[in-house]
């Protein structure tokens, strides 16, 4: 996959491409990241990228017309018109399937917005989506943008170590992932469930199940409203809601 970034910031993403499972996805050529600054496309002696904004306010926008210049370099350069997201606090909030959907393209651009916002004849003319990390406001769409990548990258094919990871990481399923335990045995007193020291693969199997979906049920229950679970899900889950009771 290629990854398109434009960024005036764009020594920040070597923290991408050095560290990290995505340093993985690099060397072994299954990624690739390159930033593109609209200041190097910018007219005039200070290679402005931003201007006060029509009508007043605090802050600056950044101006359209070195961000279309940067976005048509990319298209000359990749020879096709990836898709452009925004990373945008006014986005739809990114979720587990659209990673799995950004993971099955062959490459996108992302940008990385700063200062008070974008012109948005820019948005209108170029951008194809618009996702939030969340409900709160970081200095600019870096930090975002490096999100994406970081988790589409576990989804391309050879990159985790173990391809299971990925499958039982937390919401893959729809669910939170099951608590994880490794040595020692006890821990300022507090000790390992047994049931994982047995060696019965059947009962642990059927241990992390259950506590999937009830912590699934303690923190995030709205999430099993959309899950489809069969018959042995649901049963474990009344189990669980037996034993936190007693508990």
């Amino acid at each position: 996959m290629r990854v398109d970034v434009i960024t005036i910031f764009p020594d920040m993403f070597q923290a991408v491409t050095n560290y990290g499972i995505t340093r993985r996805a690099v060397e072994q050529g299954r990624l690739s990241v390159h930033c593109w600054n609209p200041r190097d496309f910018a007219k005039g002696r200070y290679r402005a990228v931003d201007d006060r904004p029509y009508g007043g306010g605090p802050g600056m926008v950044m101006m359209a017309a070195p961000l279309a210049a940067t976005m048509k370099a990319i298209r000359r350069r990749v020879g096709s018109e990836p898709p452009l997201i925004y990373l945008s606090p006014q986005g739809q909030t990114l979720q587990h399937n659209a990673v799995l959907g950004l993971s099955a393209r062959q490459g996108m651009v992302l940008l990385a917005g700063r200062y008070e916002g974008i012109d948005e004849r820019f948005l209108d003319r170029y951008v194809d989506n618009e996702y939030s990390i969340g409900d709160y406001v970081i200095s600019g769409g870096e930090l975002a943008a490096m999100v994406v990548i970081d988790a589409v990258s576990r989804y391309l094919p050879g990159v985790l170590g173990n391809a299971e990871s990925a499958l039982q990481d937390s919401f893959a399923n729809g669910l939170f992932d099951c608590p994880h335990y490794t040595r020692p045995e006890e821990f300022e007193g507090l000790r390992v469930p047994q049931v994982l020291l047995r060696g019965n693969h059947e009962d642990i199997r059927r241990w992390r199940v259950k506590q999937s979906l009830g912590r699934t049920w303690l923190r995030q229950p709205e999430l099993l409203k959309s899950a489809k679970l069969n018959g042995e899900q649901k049963a474990l889950l009344e189990e669980f809601k037996v034993e936190h009771k007693q508990e």
